[in-house]
């Protein structure tokens, strides 16, 4: 019975070799086998940050973004699928008790699918709302239980708004077997992840399946406060695990005796790799340890129940960005080492070199937020 952290990174640790060896099938197959899911459901990885009272772990978000690091250093397709199912878990606490409790009636390894984008309409009606709507980057969906999207809510056609002006918005959920999946990703990068688009036709969800992205939680647990910053801090552990997994894959190919076309030594012997080596690492090493600090000050932060001031949001996008911007770096300069055998589709420094840069597309940590992150330290000067 899995009880704690260490009883799931004993139970990861036999999947690096089967994840490493499938690779090439998980991106051609463009989602993770079936077996490969029912892998790591046994091992625990989709109830890491269920509720205790659901039969779950409800791991300290440390260890949780453990895991997800660890995975992503396996696969950056597996590693995204352990992410968007923690933070799924995470969003889903958002809901009202009956349904947070419906949606785990069958056991705590229940999966979660969906899209942040305002994709769908939701126009009002007796108990609930008529969502049409179809929304982009639902990853993991071919193997999800539940599937959530978020909606401008309608009232007789027209946009509720909020008293600023803008539109309100909900979150919804509905059992994975309402929705229809459209066969979308053929991508560049994350090809495993299974990130098709998912569409709902005038179906009715009842108002107890709704939430808000700034609501309460209906869990006590320290893991389901500030589920939104939580939540960008799921892309920092996936970025540096997939950093970590590249920098082991050029140590191990210039290990390996290659001696590159022209060159006057083996690659291990190369003044160049060394020096670029070296400065690859030192960036790991300084990326490693802000992650790890940004971790566990916002844990402490939640342990201790501290109120957020107004930036701390835009702080947190602030250091998602920068530790996708490293670990990107560091990506690409591994694979500028490698030469012309890691150009091949069996090297999984170019898989990561692609995952890397898809991922890094995502809004949680685009380099965008340094806008609004630079506006504020003005401000407050």
């Amino acid at each position: 019975m899995l009880e704690d952290a260490n009883d799931l990174r004993s139970r990861i640790l036999p999947l690096a070799v089967v994840i490493s060896d499938r690779a090439e099938e998980i991106e051609l197959a463009r989602e993770i086998p079936d077996d490969l899911v029912q892998a790591l459901k046994a091992a625990g990885v989709f109830r890491m940050c269920t509720a205790r009272s659901r039969g779950g772990l409800e791991l300290p978000l440390p260890d949780a973004l453990e895991v997800i690091q660890n995975l992503a250093r396996m696969d950056g397709s597996i590693g995204w699928t352990a992410m968007i199912a923690c933070a799924g878990s995470l969003f889903l606490s958002l809901l009202p008790q009956e349904t947070y409790d419906r949606v785990y009636s069958e056991g705590p390894d229940a999966t979660i699918a969906g899209s942040v984008q305002p994709a769908g309409k939701a126009e009002r009606a007796k108990d609930g709302w008529y969502i049409s709507g179809r929304w982009p980057f639902v990853s993991g969906c071919s193997h999800a239980d539940w599937m959530a999207g978020f909606c401008i809510m309608m009232d007789d056609g027209t946009p509720i708004v909020n008293g600023d002006g803008t539109s309100l918005v909900r979150g919804f959920v509905q059992p994975a077997r309402d929705w229809s999946i459209e066969d979308t990703w053929h991508v560049a990068g994350l090809a495993g992840t299974g990130s098709h688009h998912i569409v709902l036709k005038d179906s009715f969800v009842p108002n107890k399946n709704f939430f808000s992205d700034e609501g309460e939680s209906c869990l006590s647990g320290a893991l389901y406060k500030s589920v939104l910053e939580s939540s960008i801090l799921v892309h920092n552990a996936f970025a540096v695990g997939v950093a970590e997994g590249a920098l082991a894959d050029i140590v191990t190919l210039a290990n390996g005796g290659r001696q590159q076309l022209h060159a006057k030594t083996a690659m291990s012997d190369s003044e160049v790799l060394r020096y670029e080596l070296g400065r690859a690492a030192a960036a790991l090493n300084a990326v490693k340890a802000f992650h790890l600090s940004e971790a566990a000050r916002h844990w402490g932060s939640l342990l201790s129940e501290k109120q957020f001031d107004r930036g701390y949001l835009l702080r947190v996008h602030q250091g998602a960005a920068w530790i996708n911007e490293v670990c990107t770096q560091i990506v690409d300069a591994c694979f500028a080492l490698g030469g012309g055998e890691v150009v091949y589709n069996h090297s999984p420094l170019q898989r990561r070199l692609r995952d890397i840069h898809v991922a890094g597309q995502h809004y949680a940590v685009q380099r965008r937020h340094y806008v609004s992150a630079g506006r504020l330290q003005l401000e407050q000067a």
